[in-house]
């Protein structure tokens, strides 16, 4: 079964939309979702979990995505939130902000993982739903690289870090950056806290 027959079967002809979100593990930079909906006729060659295919695939499938979806959505949220309202509440608002953002309604979106983001619409939670379904797949894409764009803007504003290279994970690279040059305004406070108690 491709991608596109899992969408096909689940939402019974209607259109789906699909959700998902990037940057929940690093230690800086906010964490983002995406919100997609293919037509029933849309098919993206090469679509997959954003995480199984390189940077240069998830350009080009930004670009195809983007310019062939029936209506998509990205949004963020800062790591100054993160730290306010802890990451998965932040993944969940993140998830709503880019439904809220679409200009058609969904009558069914398929959400991957198992936490409900609280959506006014039906909502179909699918574990590992970003190798199971194209428009969660195609979220996951443009979540994946509109948060990697906007961590090499950051590397531009504090170099020191090296957020090119790890795109603020928890890399021996990162974590020799902060005890070189503690950390910048980006990083998430509430996850550096065994990193402070180590030093």
């Amino acid at each position: 079964m491709s991608l596109f027959d899992f969408d096909r079967g689940i939402c019974n002809g209607f259109a789906a939309c699909g959700v998902d979100e990037a940057g929940r593990g690093p230690l800086a930079g906010p964490v983002y979702a995406a919100a997609v909906i293919l037509s029933q006729n849309c098919e993206i060659k090469g679509l997959n979990d954003s995480k199984k295919l390189t940077a240069k695939k998830r350009e080009e499938l930004f670009l195809e995505i983007t310019e062939n979806a029936e209506d998509y959505a990205i949004a963020s949220v800062t790591a100054k939130e993160i730290d306010e309202i802890n990451i998965l509440n932040a993944a969940m608002l993140a998830m709503r902000k880019a439904v809220g953002m679409l200009k058609s309604k969904p009558g069914l979106i398929l959400v991957d993982g198992n936490f409900d983001p609280g959506f006014k619409a039906p909502a179909e939670l699918i574990v590992k739903g970003d190798a199971k379904s194209a428009c969660i797949a195609a979220a996951s894409v443009l979540a994946k690289v509109s948060r990697d764009r906007y961590m090499l803007k950051l590397h531009e504003e504090y170099p020191a870090y090296r957020f090119d290279k790890h795109k603020g994970y928890g890399t021996k690279l990162h974590y020799d950056a902060l005890n070189a040059h503690g950390p910048c305004p980006e990083h998430r406070e509430s996850f550096l806290k065994k990193w402070r108690a180590a030093g």
